[in-house]
């Protein structure tokens, strides 16, 4: 059961007021990092709201607390083009601001970039408190030269910038580092059955992600063509959907894989892609922070991963939690490949490594860097000033 637009009013002597936005509740990994903070923080009691602008029969894909209070203003923003869509993302600004100030949260905490400028206009004139949280690599993310200069002008407004790893950090602007923080995505893997290092009997190496160029599955597919004849126990299972399916399978035909290799969909199941895994790759070609190499680590999983920009570099000690490759060399991805597979007792000194390693992560860890962040916003006193007046205008 998910929590409603139906219920506008907040529980009496709430100790924290926060509101999410977003563009909507998918699969991907800021949705799954919403999920987790929102549920954990309704069940401490704390009132929280989710704004998206879906629509309420859009699937909402990670779980939610009954209690996190969903705030839908769906529209067809997206699905317009030239001055229509100029005047539909008005009126997104338009009815957020209306959304927020009726709903006078203590906290307004904004994901991703586009979500972030339309927030940020959203609150100019009001004091509100507004976290923007940056989510990709923004050395190669490709954005219009509109929204990257809007961008620029008002994240200036931010009370504070959220990052994952201090790399994406330096490309914050300098006028506001001063308020960036570097809080990495929390990782919670469901339980289930323990990882597979695989002493006999067949063998799976497995990688995740949407089907985009940027995931590197076409290098991940040559890599283990070239170590599949000399490791006839092993298959390559790749999880997710997108643009690149037709062309992976038939780069898999090509090569002869076609029978060991498998592009398995999107998993319907929360981590259902880990069951029985014996190793995990990620061969992207560059990250924001990879919420599924944290998963695989979490799960005792030994990881092998390109040195990408950015993430894995802050994520894996190299040969001590699991092992780093240069980014885009297939062959050094295929060597390294070769021994994992070939070599049980690496994968189980990796993945049993890695599940340590991976307890930074915890969601509980995690969720403590985000309240201090926001307690830190508490020490301006219009924080604790009374709804009617933090919405007064500067």
């Amino acid at each position: 059961m998910h929590g409603s637009a139906d219920r506008p009013g907040r529980p009496p002597a709430c100790p924290r007021r926060v509101c999410f936005v977003v563009e909507a509740l998918g699969p991907g990994g800021a949705e799954r990092v919403i999920s987790l903070l929102a549920t954990r923080w309704a069940e401490a009691g704390w009132d929280v709201a989710i704004c998206t602008f879906d629509c309420a029969r859009d699937r909402i894909y990670h779980p939610l607390d009954s209690r996190v209070r969903l705030l839908r203003l769906g529209d067809g923003a997206a699905e317009q083009g030239g001055l229509m869509r100029f005047a539909a993302l008005l009126r997104r600004i338009i009815r957020l601001r209306g959304l927020l100030l009726r709903e006078q949260p203590d906290v307004v905490l904004s994901f991703l970039t586009k979500i972030n400028i339309l927030t940020l206009a959203a609150a100019i004139g009001t004091r509100l408190k507004i976290v923007v949280s940056e989510r990709n690599n923004p050395a190669r993310q490709q954005a219009h030269p509109i929204w990257t200069l809007l961008l620029k002008v008002l994240i200036r407004r931010a009370d504070a910038i959220v990052v994952q790893t201090k790399r994406v950090a330096d490309h914050v602007p300098p006028s506001a580092r001063s308020r960036t923080r570097v809080i990495p995505n929390p990782i919670e893997m469901p339980p289930g059955r323990p990882a597979s290092y695989g002493a006999e009997g067949p063998l799976q190496c497995v990688a995740v992600g949407r089907l985009t160029a940027q995931k590197g599955f076409d290098l991940l597919i040559d890599a283990f063509a070239r170590v599949a004849p000399d490791n006839p126990r092993w298959s390559l299972d790749i999880w997710g959907e997108g643009a690149e399916r037709e062309a992976l399978e038939e780069r898999a035909r090509t090569l002869g894989m076609a029978g060991r290799i498998h592009l398995r969909g999107v998993s319907t199941i929360q981590g259902g892609w880990a069951e029985g895994a014996s190793a995990f790759v990620l061969s992207s070609r560059y990250e924001g922070f990879p919420n599924v190499l944290g998963e695989a680590m979490a799960g005792g999983l030994p990881v092998l991963a390109f040195d990408c920009p950015y993430g894995p570099r802050e994520m894996i000690q190299n040969g001590h939690d699991g092992l780093l490759v240069a980014n885009g060399n297939v062959v050094a991805l295929t060597r390294a490949l070769d021994h994992l597979m070939k070599d049980a007792a690496t994968r189980r000194a990796l993945g049993e490594n890695a599940a340590i390693s991976a307890r930074r992560f915890r969601l509980d860890v995690v969720a403590r860097q985000w309240e201090a962040m926001m307690e830190g916003l508490a020490g301006s006193a219009r924080f604790h000033e009374p709804p009617a007046a933090r919405a007064v205008a500067r």
